[in-house]
């Protein structure tokens, strides 16, 4: 009798009724590893006013495969916001064009909270190149923390419910327009434009091509290895840690994450199978809403820190109406890795069709609907290692 795999169990559960995923124990990551998940429970948006309750709301943010690339250096009158370059993804981000956009989801909600405790929250944004190494170092913002007024927005009370949903999304169910229309206000900033996917076939053509993105991805050995490295497949990873894509946060329903954590790790192989037909299936098969968060230079600075701060007032403002929201990132991270390789643009040109202008170019694109199931929280370092060493 051959040995069952969490890949065994992934695969049968696929067919399993709605009715019977619903009856099933929801098992979220915080009952089983409270201190890897405690930012998110100790959040509060009545915190005392100081630099580290502002530091608590950024290390909240959205960031690609949970990396938290990020330092903050905390002054008597602001906070500078740099990168942890230790902590980036390697031939998936050979830029660090999504180091930077992860910046800047920590920005935005660094500035939302300093505001709603009454600061007034200037920011100053570096800029430069991605594509010179030097631009990397140094700090690449920073919010100021001089008295001002008391600015509280809706947003702030999102920040510890916002969590990425890879659950499948109801196909019967749209997004509304007033939702789309409400996500759209929220994207003034003139460096960084939101286009919507919602034509049905333009939808299907971008299906196809992430799903082929994906399958690239998995065919470079270097890509596909630099991911895995994030991976945290056990409990004892988790609390290691503290961050990384783990098996709670796959998108699985209840039932069938309840016997994927008895079975032995799948493998590699297996795995990257799985992404696929997730991507393929799950994500995407019920036809989502596509979002592009486009910009005219994918490695200007200040352009990726513009269209992160984007991206998680998008996503809080979805935690706010009850929607699902995933990153879809496999084709713009196919673009920077046919530039690192100085392989032809064959990415770039795809993304292209979907932006509806050629002056703009796609930085990030998403899903956006109705999710199945709730979503659980993702590790989270602590407040004091998000510190630099020069102020701890």
């Amino acid at each position: 009798m051959r040995t069952l795999s969490r890949r065994h169990f992934l695969l049968a559960g696929a067919g399993a009724s709605v009715a019977a995923l619903s009856a099933a124990p929801c098992i979220t990551a915080a009952q089983v590893l409270d201190d890897a998940y405690e930012p998110w429970t100790s959040f509060s948006a009545d915190a005392p006013r100081s630099a580290l309750s502002v530091v608590h709301a950024a290390v909240l943010a959205a960031n690609a495969h949970d990396t938290q690339p990020w330092k903050f250096h905390p002054g008597t009158d602001g906070i500078e916001i740099g990168a942890d370059l230790e902590r980036n993804l390697g031939g998936m981000d050979p830029f660090r064009r999504e180091m930077h956009l992860s910046l800047g989801c920590a920005l935005e909600n660094a500035a939302l909270m300093a505001r709603s405790l009454g600061y007034a929250a200037p920011i100053r944004i570096a800029g430069g190149s991605l594509l010179q190494p030097s631009t990397l170092d140094g700090n690449a913002a920073s919010i100021g923390l001089t008295p001002g007024s008391v600015e509280i927005s809706p947003l702030v009370a999102a920040i510890p419910h916002r969590h990425t949903n890879r659950s499948p999304y109801q196909g019967g169910r749209s997004v509304p327009n007033e939702a789309l229309a409400s996500l759209q206000a929220l994207a003034g900033d003139g460096a960084a434009r939101l286009v919507w996917i919602t034509d049905p076939g333009a939808r299907r053509d971008f299906a196809q091509a992430t799903v082929a993105a994906t399958e690239s991805i998995v065919a470079d050995a270097a890509m596909i290895a630099d991911s895995d490295h994030w991976f945290r497949g056990t409990d004892q990873e988790i609390a290691q840690h503290r961050d990384g894509p783990t098996l709670y946060c796959a998108g699985l329903s209840p039932m069938v994450l309840s016997f994927a954590r008895l079975m032995p790790s799948p493998s590699p192989e297996s795995s990257h199978r799985h992404w696929i037909s997730q991507t393929r299936d799950a994500q995407l098969g019920t036809r989502p809403v596509i979002g592009l968060i486009t910009v005219h230079d994918l490695y200007d600075r200040d352009q990726s820190l513009r269209a992160g701060r984007l991206w998680q007032r998008l996503h809080l403002q979805g935690t706010l109406l009850g929607l699902g929201m995933q990153p879809l990132n496999q084709l713009p991270e196919c673009v920077d890795r046919e530039l690192q390789l100085g392989k032809p643009a064959a990415s770039a040109k795809t993304l292209a069709r979907f932006c509806g202008d050629s002056d703009w170019s796609a930085t990030f694109a998403f899903r956006i609907g109705r999710p199945t199931w709730p979503a659980p929280a993702s590790p989270r370092r602590s407040i004091e290692s998000a510190l630099s060493s020069a102020t701890t």
